[in-house]
């Protein structure tokens, strides 16, 4: 089965075929360095960490570039309030955000541009624009004229009469209201060191500009993927097109979109004041088990965040990692080079070329440990270790292999408590499904009652029983 992702543009599930074969260069938005990171800002990358390792796992050599923007209104502001240089709040935050990928296993980009180290790049872009009337000078800033560029809102198919006026500056300052700035004059009280010279005056770049001028200058003139959550489409995306393509360059060719992490079905977003910081989430959690609870829902659905989600998460974890431990003390540790070279299931490969279906993906995962486990019990150590081979060459695609050194060096207590707790369980759980067999019904309520007194749920499901935390 060939590859087939979703298309932003076209709406449609379609074949992927690189522009190059054997090559794909994905651009993905990356942080906005304001403030710290919280589990919303971690989906996208995590989703798009999947699709490198499943392109990467199919020989294809992968360019990921995602940028960081580390210049905009709110970081000059809240940098003022806090009495900070901007460019030292700036530092401070994309770092906390590179500490925050690292921790959930995302693979580190081939670039990671910054706004301010590609000025030059952004200005020639601006002039080219203008200079093939799609933008025009104002008092100092230059704006993109909409009604100049005919496809215009073809991305998120809105007609030009339906879109609200781009906030980036008064609207008489305009020719029209939905104009909007490639670069930005000074203003007064800002920062001297936040404006660079240019033929139109001191200023900096507005946001949209600065990731059409660093795709193309590490990815060409066209690319394959360019990716983002689904809130960057209008206008952010949609601009970025509009920028590229007036110019003249062909731009991305798929892009994909990952969904919003919610709570209570709301975004979660500073502006709100439910966004839980990455730092306080870890500091609870493994941070396996909060990869697997971003990367577990299929990256265009919705994900509900709360407390009993990283309990759910957590549990699981520690059941996969409990059977990767387990099975490596029965047959012995398997090699990274046996996990890479390894067939992977039928069954798993079609889900991940459908779109990225990391559930049904997972699903199969969990039927191969179930049969990990009853290989264990029954001391059949041949079906032991093909398990335990096949369940780390597929947790490996989703960048969640309990031996790799990404999790098996993690001193995190929280997870070895885990995967001790799931042994204990597990054990139990085959007691009592031996007693169900034997219709023994008062052993093995008296195992689930016991169990559910120690704060351990078992449901029961056709594919096996399952246990996870009480809230």
């Amino acid at each position: 089965m060939t590859l087939r992702l979703f298309d932003t543009a076209t709406r449609t599930e379609r074949d992927f075929v690189p522009l190059e074969p054997g090559k794909v260069g994905i651009y993905l938005c990356g942080p906005t360095v304001q403030s710290s990171p919280h589990v919303g800002h971690l989906r996208s990358a995590v989703a798009f960490d999947v699709l490198q390792r499943w392109l990467e796992r199919n020989g294809t050599t992968v360019t990921m570039v995602r940028n960081v923007t580390d210049i905009d209104d709110k970081t000059l502001a809240k940098a003022a309030d806090a009495g900070t240089p901007w460019w030292a709040w700036a530092l401070k935050h994309e770092r906390e955000f590179q500490a925050a990928y690292a921790a959930v296993g995302v693979l580190p980009p081939a670039a990671e541009p910054r706004a301010t180290g590609h000025i030059p790049e952004i200005l020639a872009l601006v002039e080219r624009l203008i200079e093939l009337g799609h933008a025009y000078e104002q008092d100092g800033s230059v704006y993109f004229d909409v009604r100049s560029y005919a496809d215009y809102g073809s991305l998120t198919r809105q007609a030009l009469e339906d879109l609200t006026p781009a906030p980036d500056a008064p609207s008489d300052d305009k020719r029209d209201p939905r104009d909007f700035a490639l670069w930005k004059a000074r203003k007064a009280g800002e920062p001297e060191t936040a404006a660079w010279d240019s033929p139109w005056g001191p200023g900096r770049p507005g946001w949209h500009i600065e990731c059409s001028a660093m795709a193309r200058r590490f990815l060409g003139d066209a690319f394959d993927i360019h990716g983002g959550g689904l809130d960057l489409r209008f206008p952010h995306h949609e601009n970025e097109q509009a920028q590229s393509r007036g110019a003249g360059y062909d731009f991305a060719n798929v892009w994909m979109h990952s969904a919003w992490v919610t709570q209570s079905g709301a975004k979660m977003s500073k502006s709100l004041g439910n966004g839980l910081l990455v730092s306080e989430v870890l500091s609870r959690y493994p941070a396996a088990a909060l990869r697997l609870a971003l990367a577990q829902v299929h990256y265009r659905s919705m994900l509900e965040y709360s407390e009993q989600t990283m309990e759910d998460a957590t549990a699981t974890w520690a059941r996969l990692s409990g059977f990767v431990q387990r099975a490596s003390d029965r047959v012995g540790a398997v090699t990274a080079d046996a996990v890479a070279s390894a067939v992977l299931p039928e069954p798993f490969v079609e889900a991940m070329d459908d779109d990225l279906s990391v559930p049904r993906a997972l699903a199969h995962v969990h039927e191969t440990v179930r049969a990990g486990n009853a290989a264990l019990t029954s001391g059949d150590e041949a079906a032991v270790s093909e398990a335990l081979v096949t369940v780390r060459a597929m947790l490996d695609v989703l960048g969640l292999d309990p031996a790799s050194e990404c999790w098996a060096t993690s001193d995190n207590g929280a997870s070895v408590a885990m995967t001790a707790l799931d042994s204990l369980v597990q054990a139990d759980i085959a007691a009592r499904a031996a007693a169900r067999e034997a219709k023994d019904w008062a052993t093995a309520d008296e195992i689930r009652d016991r169990l559910g007194a120690a704060g351990i749920v078992i449901e029961d499901g056709a594919d096996g029983a399952r246990w996870s935390l009480q809230d």
